[in-house]
Formats: C-alpha cells, structure tokens, sequence
C-alpha cells in the first residue's frame, strides 16, 4: 500500500489514528499485510495482549475500543503496522479484507526497561 493511501485511510476521528497520521507524515515507517484473517481472532489476541500490557502499566490508547470492534466485525481483516521515525510510538491498524476502510487503530508508546542489576 502506497504511503499516500494508507494516510487517506487515517484521516478519521479518533485520537490513534491522527496520531498514526502524523507519525506517517513525520517519516515513520510501516507495513500493510496483504492477506486478511478473521477479525474475531485478532480481537482474541489483541484482548489477552490489552490485558498483559495493563499488567505492565501500559495503557494503550484505543486498543480496548479496537478490540470491540474487532468483535463486532463480522468480516476478515488486514493489519497493518506503523512505528514513529523516532520509534517512540508503534501503531495497530485493523482495515478492511479490501484495504479501503478502516476498522480500528491502536497505539502505544514504547516501554524502555531499565536493565536488571
């Protein structure tokens, strides 16, 4: 997917995804996948992974919104993945089996670790 496509794609009205557009036109990288799977399962896997970062402290924003989505759209989706230039910020796009609608977007900033003594 071209650059330029995936940013019409998140012009919408919610927080993740302008933050993922400015990101994107901030020179951030990212990947469309081109196949689509059930959009129940990626809300299975993306609601146990809300949970363990909860867990962390990390409070994605969006993620819970996304995966009530995902759980409600009956059709299979593609992911797509963007990381801030400065790859600070990670973001989770859910579109359509098609690539022309978005169904849901995530973001969460990265965790740096302090290392073990």
């Amino acid at each position: 997917m071209e650059r330029h496509a995936l940013e019409k794609l998140l012009a919408v009205d919610d927080e993740a995804s302008a933050l993922a557009l400015d990101a994107l036109r901030s020179g951030a990288t990212y990947s469309v996948g081109d196949a689509a799977h059930p959009a129940g399962q990626h809300a299975g896997v993306f609601g146990h992974r809300l949970r363990r970062m909860r867990m962390h402290g990390v409070e994605p924003l969006g993620l819970e919104r996304a995966v009530q989505l995902l759980s409600e759209h009956d059709r299979p989706v593609r992911v797509g993945l963007i990381d801030s230039a400065d790859r600070t910020w990670h973001f989770l796009l859910f579109l359509t089996e098609d690539g022309t609608a978005p169904v849901a977007c995530a973001a969460w900033q990265r965790v740096v670790r302090e290392p073990r003594p």
